[in-house]
């Protein structure tokens, strides 16, 4: 347990941190997931967007690398243009 005032903040604050990063994580993962698992152009092309959008707020907030975000939306994009 944390011995200074300071130290107990910087802990909770790392928790919160941690189960909010876990959950936008976790949403994104689910949202590739199903757009890979689309077939259908149309309901893919609409979905795109969001899950490019989330990648990239996950990448600007250090949650995944920029480069994952870079090759998972372009491995997304390859599924697109390949239905």
């Amino acid at each position: 347990m944390a011995n200074h005032p300071s130290a107990a903040k910087r802990a909770r604050q790392s928790e919160k941190r941690r189960v909010e990063n876990k959950y936008y994580s976790k949403s994104t993962r689910s949202a590739v997931r199903k757009l890979r698992s689309t077939v259908e152009k149309d309901k893919a092309t609409e979905m795109y967007p969001n899950v490019e959008s989330m990648l990239d707020k996950l990448a600007k907030r250090n949650i995944i690398h920029k480069n994952k975000a870079a090759n998972l939306k372009s491995s997304l994009k390859r599924h697109l243009n390949s239905l």
